[in-house]
């Protein structure tokens, strides 16, 4: 009845006092257990406990969180093996954990305040691994925390909320989030975890600034939480949601094609895949429940691998940027099988895990007559093809003037972890039915070897060569990092806020100025009233003359008492604002 979230974060405390390989082996003992408990565990399994003075179930196990939590330990014991052989320290890994068990706190909670709490504990550790690295990852590292904080404090409210409308944070105590604001406010918030349009930017901001061995961790556990959230919170799904998703998944494409950085390419490819994921989710048919988290766990696994082939190629070669690469297939040629069966899957290619879960997606799409979604999946598709035909390209396949004879190969820990998930992206690629039996929504519909099934890949994946065979030229001439919508946003939220600040402050300022002589005012008026007297009734006296007669007494004291009642409103404003 242990929680599994606490053994990995055990671990996290434990590994900055032991040694690099005693510390990264526990790492891979504790995440691999994860998995094989997650997969062992009897459904229905759920710890009940008092929490800040409410019900709560510390953990629940369901068709949901067990898929999450068996791929999640899975992902994190490669991880931490290619961290292991990729130099990272074990600071930095102690972090990467501590991310790791505040994910599996937050999918294996069984109601919203305890998922609410490993939410917001899952910001900070990601933040932390990012700060980690130093230099720019300091600076992504606070736009990445502030954008995570508002999410989440949206989230918070749309949960405190649904206590409100539901009286209890149970999950079984409502379907979801209750509808209007709650559910608004619940998108809004979790749509910054996923990478909704427009609140994306921190994913190509975030992700290529760490470690290489950080951004595997970081392109696993935030948005693929987010996805497990929206479910949670719209299990019979939503149109909007669903349009969203055909979104984000179509701006991803579009933004990985343009960029040149390939840890950028591969994070907007994220936000473009998790499109996939949300589209699923928004359908909310069985079969689009069962897609989208099918490509949860297959986009687990391709993504992270795409990231460690990045990673070794920074590694060795010391070099980002795609134009400056080229003909490392025979200095790198493990790294570049993995990448190409990677690369493969993310596309959709017939025959590997990709192609099964997002035809599940697009199949469901069309099943509801979504023709919009259908379309736009498809055509993100085609984008999808061609953004790896230009990584594989410009990385592996190109031939240039550079000799790379003398690159270190990828180290033994970094190609048992690429090549053992590359294995699994074969496997459940020819073998669907090994992933459909863990799956939550209805899989019986899925038949992803269909001549129909199988021509839609083939074809999407000639018009893919085809495309990138045509912008090849044009797309040689990007230079540097594409503009997002960023460029306005950071600007505007920094002047915007700078100004309200001065603003807030001067108005204070005023306020202080006016209740000050105000006050000084009265007090001198207290302490000597005769020459304000004098002063008043002289005005007042029609002659002007210096004598206090009764009429002008009268009309002194009148003014002396609306000059206080001022100076008291003025006070009283002060004390409001």
């Amino acid at each position: 009845m242990l929680p599994p979230a606490f053994v990995v974060l055990a671990v996290a405390l434990l590994m900055p006092v032991l040694s690099r390989r005693l510390g990264h082996g526990l790492g891979v003992v504790a995440t691999g257990s994860v998995a094989v408990w997650s997969y062992v565990v009897p459904a229905g399994t759920y710890l009940p406990v008092t929490f800040l003075g409410f019900d709560a179930v510390l953990f629940n196990v369901d068709a949901f969180s067990r898929l999450m939590g068996i791929i999640f330990g899975l992902i994190a014991c490669a991880a931490v093996l290619y961290s292991y052989s990729s130099a990272a320290s074990n600071t930095q890994t102690a972090y990467a954990l501590g991310y790791v068990g505040t994910s599996l706190g937050a999918v294996f909670a069984g109601d919203w305040l305890t998922m609410i709490f490993f939410w917001e504990l899952m910001a900070v550790t990601s933040t932390l691994l990012v700060w980690d690295y130093g230099g720019e990852a300091v600076r992504a590292g606070f736009r990445y925390a502030i954008y995570h904080a508002l999410g989440g404090s949206l989230f918070m409210a749309a949960i405190v909320w649904q206590y409100v409308e539901v009286g209890s944070f149970l999950f079984s105590a409502a379907e979801g989030i209750v509808p209007g604001i709650p559910a608004a406010l619940a998108a809004v918030g979790i749509g910054v975890n996923v990478g909704f349009v427009g609140l994306h930017t921190w994913l190509p901001d975030t992700y290529p600034r760490p470690h290489v061995a950080a951004s595997v961790f970081l392109s696993v556990y935030t948005t693929k939480t987010g996805v497990y959230g929206m479910a949670r919170a719209f299990p019979d799904g939503h149109l909007l949601i669903a349009y969203m998703g055909a979104a984000m998944a179509m701006v991803g494409v579009i933004y990985a094609l343009l960029q040149n950085d390939m840890r950028r390419l591969l994070a907007y490819h994220i936000q473009s895949q998790v499109g996939y994921m949300v589209a699923g989710v928004g359908i909310g048919t069985a079969l689009a429940t069962a897609g989208a988290f099918a490509h949860v766990f297959n986009h687990i696994l391709y993504k992270a691998l795409l990231f460690m082939t990045a990673g070794v190629v920074v590694a060795r070669v010391d070099e980002e940027n795609l134009k400056y690469l080229g003909g490392l297939r025979s200095a790198l040629p493990l790294t570049a099988l993995a990448f190409t069966i990677a690369a493969l899957s993310i596309s959709g290619f017939p025959g590997f895990n990709g192609f099964v879960s997002k035809g599940m997606i697009t199949a469901a799409a069309h099943d509801e007559h979504l023709d919009g979604v259908y379309y736009i999946l498809l055509a993100a598709g085609v984008g999808t093809f061609m953004s790896f035909i230009k990584f594989g390209y410009y990385a592996f396949f190109r031939g240039t003037e550079r000799n790379w004879t003398t690159v270190e190969r990828a180290a033994n820990g970094q190609v048992v972890a690429m090549l053992g998930v590359a294995g699994l992206c074969v496997l459940f690629g020819l073998y669907p039915d090994a992933l459909f039996t863990i799956l939550p929504g209805d899989a019986h519909d899925a038949h992803p070897f269909t001549p129909g099934h199988i021509g839609e890949g083939l074809v999407l994946a000639l018009l893919g060569v085809v495309g990138f065979a045509l912008l090849k030229k044009p797309l040689s001439k990007i230079g540097g990092a594409v503009p997002d919508v960023d460029s306005l946003l950071n600007p505007a939220a920094f002047y915007g806020t700078r100004t309200l600040v001065r603003g807030v402050t001067d108005l204070f300022a005023a306020v202080d100025r006016v209740v000050a002589g105000g006050s000084y005012a009265v007090a001198g008026a207290v302490s000597n009233p005769y020459p304000v007297l004098r002063r008043t009734a002289s005005a007042f006296s029609r002659d002007g003359a210096d004598d206090i007669g009764p009429g002008s007494l009268r009309a002194t004291i009148a003014t002396s008492i609306l000059l206080v009642v001022l100076v008291l409103a003025a006070a009283l404003v002060g004390l409001l604002g």
